[in-house]
C-alpha cells in the first residue's frame, strides 16, 4: 500500500499526543505525517497556511498514492478549512475525533475568561456554538469523511456546562460532532481527553481508512 495520512492534533496539545496512532496506522501499511503546528498561536485560517508546505510536501511525495486525513478535536477544523482551499486531487478518506463541528458550548462559556483567551488564544475563539461566521471558513463536505463521538465524561462541571442529559465526552457533546455530507457516524464510550490513545477509536479509524465504514 502507498497511501499516506496526515495526523493533526488538538488545540493546546502537541504531535506527541498522537504518536501512538501514528505508530498503530504506520503498523498497518500506512505512511504517516505527524503534523505539528501552534495551536493556540494563531486563527485556524493563519494555521492551514502554516502547516501547508508540510502537507503540499506529503502529497507530492504521496506520488500516485491517496493521502488520507485524520484530526482530533480542533484538528478536525484545520482540516475542514484546508481542503475547502487546498483539496489534493489524490484525497482519500477524512476521519475526525471528537471534533467541536457545531461549536463547542465549554468554549461560549469560558470565551471571555482572561485565562482561556490566554491559553487557547485566536482558535480558541474560534470554538463557539455560533458558526455564522465559520461558514465561509469551512465550506460544505464533499469527501468521504467519517466521525468519531465519545459519550463518556468524567468532569463534571464542563457535563454541567453542555447539560446533564446530553450525551458529551467531556468537553464536546455527540451532537455537535455532526456534520452534513458525513458518511459514517459513530459513538464510542470515550473521553475526550484521553481519545487519541483510544484503541477502539484506532481501530474504528483503520476501518474507515480502508473500507469507507465503520465496524460496529
Amino acid at each position: 500500500m502507498n497511501d499516506t495520512v496526515l495526523l493533526f492534533h488538538g488545540i493546546a496539545r502537541t504531535k506527541k499526543s498522537m504518536a501512538k496512532l501514528a505508530g498503530f496506522l504506520s503498523g498497518h501499511g500506512y505512511r504517516v505525517v505527524n503534523v505539528g503546528y501552534p495551536s493556540t498561536k494563531f486563527s485556524i485560517s493563519d494555521l492551514v497556511d502554516i502547516i501547508r508546505p508540510e502537507i503540499d510536501d506529503a502529497v507530492k511525495k504521496a506520488g500516485d498514492g491517496r493521502v488520507h486525513f485524520v484530526g482530533y478535536s480542533m484538528g478536525g477544523l484545520v482540516i475542514r478549512a484546508f481542503l475547502k482551499s487546498y483539496r489534493p486531487a489524490n484525497l482519500g478518506r477524512v476521519v475526525m475525533v471528537g471534533t467541536p463541528n457545531n461549536g463547542s458550548q465549554i468554549a461560549d462559556f469560558l470565551k471571555n475568561w482572561p485565562l482561556y483567551r490566554k491559553v487557547y488564544g485566536p482558535a480558541g475563539q474560534q470554538l463557539i456554538t455560533d458558526r455564522t461566521a465559520m461558514t465561509e471558513l469551512f465550506g460544505t463536505v464533499d469527501y468521504e469523511l467519517g466521525i468519531i463521538a465519545g459519550n463518556r465524561t468524567i468532569d463534571p462541571v464542563s457535563s454541567l456546562i453542555i447539560g446533564v442529559r446530553v450525551p458529551n465526552d467531556g468537553k464536546v457533546s455527540v451532537e455537535s460532532t455532526r456534520l452534513d455530507g458525513t458518511a459514517a457516524h459513530i459513538v464510542i464510550p470515550a473521553n475526550h481527553t484521553f481519545l487519541p490513545v483510544n484503541k477502539m477509536m484506532w481501530s474504528q479509524t483503520l476501518s474507515f481508512l480502508k473500507d469507507g465504514r465503520f465496524t460496529s
